[in-house]
């Protein structure tokens, strides 16, 4: 495949996300912008998981925003606590859910009892209060979903596979699981990151979705 048809590959994949890098900051004051007429509101540590949520809604028929929900990026977890605050209890009083990696689990956990969203000790508490763990992250639970086989087939309609083999030849990366190979490949590159958010989400089994994608979609 030559490089024209990649890059019209990736701007079709990416269109209506912003992208580049200031993406993280502008993902998150476009979704505010939306908050002053919305119900609910999905707080998310990054666009690709912004991405993987509306793209999921969308495949169920749902139009979050005629449903007045909110997918809000927040760029990382450690900002949660603020935007819990500013629209939950204490603040907007607004249905709040949400999405976190393992690795932040502790981070939001915090978050929520500083925001008055509520005390979550155990994992469970956090699912009592709308907020799901992904393990280790989005990405690789929807791996983890799809199957290695069917994500290399998607890799290679992007004309992609060849920069997947080149990593899998790496002294650090040969042999490690492939699903540790995927998600490190699919995690190189903000561009990569998002367009393949966009291409799991669409392409994972309905009756296969991951938990905490399901869980938290179900809740608003």
């Amino acid at each position: 495949m030559d490089i024209a048809r990649r890059r019209e590959l990736a701007s079709e994949l990416l269109a209506g996300y912003v992208h580049g890098p200031a993406a993280a900051t502008e993902a998150t004051a476009l979704a505010l912008a939306k908050v002053a007429v919305a119900d609910a509101v999905v707080v998310v540590e990054g666009v690709s998981d912004q991405i993987a949520v509306e793209v999921t809604a969308a495949r169920r028929g749902r139009d979050l925003g005629a449903e007045h929900v909110v997918v809000l990026p927040v760029g990382g977890a450690h900002a949660m606590t603020r935007y819990l605050t500013q629209l939950g209890p204490a603040g907007a009083g607004l249905r709040l859910a949400g999405l976190c990696d393992v690795g932040e689990e502790s981070v939001v956990r915090r978050g929520l009892a500083a925001a008055g969203v509520g005390t979550a000790g155990t994992r469970v508490d956090m699912e009592r209060l709308g907020f799901y763990v992904c393990v280790e992250d989005l990405e690789d639970e929807l791996i983890r979903a799809i199957g290695v086989g069917r994500i290399e087939v998607l890799i290679d309609s992007q004309g992609d596979l060849r920069s997947l083999r080149s990593l899998q030849r790496q002294p650090e990366w040969r042999g490690h699981p492939a699903g540790a190979q995927l998600r490190r490949f699919l995690g190189s590159g903000a561009r990569r990151k998002l367009r393949y958010a966009r291409l799991l989400a669409g392409a994972v089994d309905p009756d296969r979705l991951p938990r905490p994608l399901e869980s938290v979609l179900s809740r608003v």
